[in-house]
């Protein structure tokens, strides 16, 4: 029988309360502790990780910019956008950070082929693209052997604030998302098949759990708020 992954469908969350949460489950968690997988969309803002260039942030406007652990350089998350994030014990599942991030591209591949939806990676840019223009982002950080922070696949938001970016620190870097491709544009429809491809790249059987942190990381998130 697979190893559990609890999936926690978390509707639209403020970024850092869950940040902070992650952090916490992360930095908690021991090695009989169950993987999982938060699906969710956040409130505008932008986030540059670690290596982030803040030159790279044209015109943020009224949305927010925070400095984040996770690799990568800036993006944007918003309404209209599935952000999920794997909770993955990896010294358990046998894997390294470079076969972790090619298994969560093929996810997304695999999920948006479900709609006939040609979607490839590209060597050395992390992510995942149609055409020139990129439908699903990647940063990850790992701690104690754990993953934390994730993807970000565009299905049906407002594109716009891509404009006041360089996306991942790529000037004139094309975004685009499900809807425009041919897909569904319910982020639910999405999420489910998510889901199942997910946990097929990491032989992990996807199990329902309570829409909402798990309880220290919901303790720590709600301090973050007060």
């Amino acid at each position: 029988m697979n190893p559990p992954l609890l999936i926690r469908r978390l509707g639209r969350q403020p970024y850092e309360p869950v940040l902070q949460g992650m952090r916490e489950f992360t930095n908690r968690r021991d090695a009989d502790t169950a993987d999982e997988f938060w699906l969710l969309e956040h409130d505008p803002v932008f986030t540059l990780g670690q290596a982030g260039k803040p030159e790279h942030v044209l015109a943020a406007g009224d949305i927010p910019v925070l400095k984040v652990e996770r690799g990568g350089q800036v993006t944007y998350h918003g309404p209209g956008q599935i952000v999920g994030y794997p909770l993955l014990d990896l010294r358990r599942l046998g894997i390294g950070v470079r076969e972790l991030v090619e298994r969560i591209e093929q996810a997304i591949i695999d999920t948006l082929a479900h709609w006939n939806i040609i979607a490839v990676r590209r060597a050395g840019a992390p992510g995942v693209y149609v055409a020139e223009a990129k439908v699903g982002a990647l940063g990850l950080r790992v701690r104690r052997g754990c993953s934390f922070h994730g993807l970000a696949l565009n299905v049906a938001m407002d594109l716009e604030p891509f404009r006041r970016i360089n996306p991942c620190g790529y000037q004139g870097l094309q975004v685009t998302q499900v809807l425009d491709l041919g897909g569904p544009g319910s982020l639910s429809a999405v999420e489910d098949v998510l889901i199942d491809e997910l946990s097929r790249q990491f032989g992990l059987a996807p199990q329902p759990a309570a829409a909402e942190l798990p309880p220290f990381a919901a303790l720590v998130a709600a301090t973050c708020v007060a």
